[in-house]
């Protein structure tokens, strides 16, 4: 497997960086024309963010995007090209393989007896990332067990039907995310994946030596589920909090603010009795993914993780999920005024 020489990760770092600062500049900009109460929201969304979710920071809080009221059941375009999109798979850790594109992540996680697997992107790079992927390094998709979507968005679930149906893979979704598969009449003009397991707020997903814990977290979409496990790093054994939906794709309201709010909240209190110590996402954007598996090429003996980043850095991570979505409520209550 090949990786940037560390040139390519200083511009990487450097790019990060001036996000940093652009986030702050238009949190600042935006602070500006908006009253006390709500910069106090940004400011403390900055202030959690520091430079490790500026990718999140700069999503929800410097230019979060309004969904319509009335969201059409629209065919997925054309496949965008494939240098957009394509990543290589990596090993992450000792029992945890990415299969994921550049832009959105899926998750291989082995066990002693076969593999659950986490979202499965779009339709059109399901096959060469994740089946392809999987293959690439050793695994067999046809051990692929469990798979559990974290909401059905066509960026997630688009793999979840070819699974079922090749390797009679178990899915693993949100009830309400289900019921928006089942209503859908132009979503899907490869097939649906069949309703099979339907996942309830604190059930264990287990597949031998390891346990998926789901947690309900309705927001981005009334089903979406996050989880917490347990990955090995030479050994040690470290737990994960996978956020399943983190950006406001929902129409804006007050009680659609208020959902995705109690939500981080619950997550946030799971990740921490849990002791997990790595904030994980669907899209490499808010854990920056992509640039810490390419870091691990250079990682060095007794050198920290790049993605263990201690469970106070957790804890910001929906510091900022939650900040942003205040001022975003915030927002709305004074402009309806």
């Amino acid at each position: 497997m090949e990786f940037p020489l560390k040139s390519s990760l200083g511009r990487a770092t450097n790019i990060r960086t001036l996000l940093f600062l652009l986030c702050i500049c238009g949190i600042s900009v935006f602070a500006q024309k908006t009253p006390d109460a709500i910069d106090q929201h940004l400011i403390a969304a900055r202030i959690a963010a520091g430079f490790d979710f500026t990718g999140t920071l700069a999503r929800l809080c410097v230019a979060p995007t309004p969904v319509p009221s009335t969201l059409r059941d629209v065919a997925p375009g054309s496949a965008p090209a494939r240098d957009t999109w394509f990543a290589e798979p990596a090993k992450v850790f000792d029992n945890l393989y990415f299969v994921g594109s550049k832009i959105h992540s899926s998750w291989a996680l082995t066990t002693s007896q076969g593999i659950i697997l986490i979202d499965t992107l779009f339709t059109y790079n399901s096959e060469e990332e994740i089946v392809g992927g999987l293959k690439k390094l050793g695994l067999d998709p046809a051990k692929v067990k469990y798979v559990i979507i974290s909401h059905a968005h066509a960026d997630h679930v688009g793999g979840a039907k070819l699974m079922q149906d090749r390797y009679g893979s178990h899915i693993v979704m949100g009830g309400p995310d289900w019921d928006s598969i089942e209503r859908s009449v132009n979503g899907y003009p490869q097939g649906k994946p069949k309703r099979d397991i339907v996942a309830d707020d604190g059930q264990r997903i287990t597949l031998g030596d390891t346990a998926v814990t789901i947690v309900a977290t309705p927001g981005h979409t009334p089903g979406t589920l996050s989880m917490l496990f347990t990955v090995k790093d030479g050994g040690k054994p470290i737990t994960v909090a996978y956020s399943g939906g983190t950006a406001f794709n929902f129409p804006f309201s007050v009680p659609n603010f208020d959902t995705y709010i109690r939500s981080q909240d619950k997550m946030a209190a799971a990740a921490l009795a849990a002791n997990a110590t790595i904030l994980m996402s669907n899209h490499t954007e808010f854990d920056s993914a992509f640039t810490k598996i390419r870091l691990l090429a250079s990682r060095k003996p007794g050198e920290p993780h790049p993605f263990e980043l201690g469970t106070e850095a957790v804890g910001r991570y929906f510091t900022v999920t939650r900040e942003c979505a205040e001022a975003a409520r915030l927002k709305l209550v004074q402009e309806s005024k």
